[in-house]
């Protein structure tokens, strides 16, 4: 009976690990909110991956003739990009173009969505912002979310050229530490998700030895104290791992991804100046 239940154990823990998805994803393509109701130029292109896989975006124009500079934003792990530039394309307002790419599986993107996957079409994403005439190649920001952190620090490391900061709010550390959390929170697969997490989860992109990897550009942590989806303390790690120039704002009592919404009244112009006084430092350090 005991083996029994050990076999039980571990089929149904392998089974919600399954290809990492039932943890990492939770991808729809319902229509959450009209682009039109924002006020914003804007367009939705389609573009390929590095595997070919289409991909589809949503470019939001700057309000400001010519843009300060063109923020890439790769969203957290559920809905799709209707549901999250809300997110974002408050900082077109402000003076920055702002490209929000769904990933495959998302939205109307094809394709199922994958840890290997996501950062290819991160990758993919910075090559087709760089290639647009109505963007400045070299005055690129990546902002990442939750999921979108680590597929951030990835992107960014992987394809650097013009990226003049990066901005990670509720961003994880490790894939397989934020899977071993997921599973620890459960009795039934508790047990099992140290080694389970080994076998399973990629380590191959782990935002730990990605952002060790990163070029010297700024970069900022932003998390809250009170997140319960991602813990402060993932966020607190990858900043103390990666290199100067480097900030780290404490959202106090903040939950997950509210920085620049419920607290946005403080954080939002924050992140304009940290934006802003990338753009302006000198470049080729």
């Amino acid at each position: 009976m005991r083996a029994r239940r050990w076999a039980i154990l571990g089929c149904a823990a392998a089974a919600l690990l399954c290809g990492c998805t039932r943890y990492f994803f939770y991808p729809d393509s319902h229509v959450y909110e009209e682009p039109q109701r924002l006020g914003l130029a804007f367009d939705t292109p389609v573009f390929e991956s590095l595997d070919g896989t289409k991909l589809t975006g949503i470019f939001f124009h700057s309000a400001v003739t010519p843009a300060l500079g063109t923020v890439v934003h790769f969203h957290g792990n559920g809905g799709n990009i209707t549901s999250q530039w809300g997110f974002s394309a408050w900082l077109a307002k402000d003076g920055f173009n702002v490209f929000i790419p769904d990933y495959r599986g998302f939205g109307a993107s094809e394709g199922r969505p994958t840890e290997s996957g996501a950062v290819k079409d991160a990758v993919a994403a910075l090559r087709y912002v760089r290639s647009r005439p109505d963007v400045d190649a070299d005055k690129l920001l990546v902002f990442g979310q939750s999921l979108g952190g680590a597929v951030a620090v990835a992107a960014v490391a992987l394809s650097p050229h013009g990226v003049r900061a990066l901005a990670l709010e509720s961003p994880f550390s490790s894939w397989r530490a934020i899977a071993r959390d997921k599973l620890s929170r459960f009795w039934l697969t508790r047990l099992l998700a140290w080694p389970l997490t080994w076998l399973l989860v990629s380590d191959r992109y782990d935002p730990l030895k990605m952002v060790r990897q990163l070029p010297r550009i700024p970069v900022l942590v932003v998390h809250g104290t009170a997140d319960k989806t991602v813990p402060y303390k993932e966020g607190l790690a990858l900043y103390r791992a990666a290199r100067e120039p480097k900030e780290m704002w404490t959202v106090a009592g903040g939950d997950h991804v509210q920085a620049f919404t419920l607290f946005g009244r403080e954080y939002r112009p924050r992140l304009v100046r940290f934006f802003k006084n990338a753009l302006s430092a000198p470049t080729g350090k």
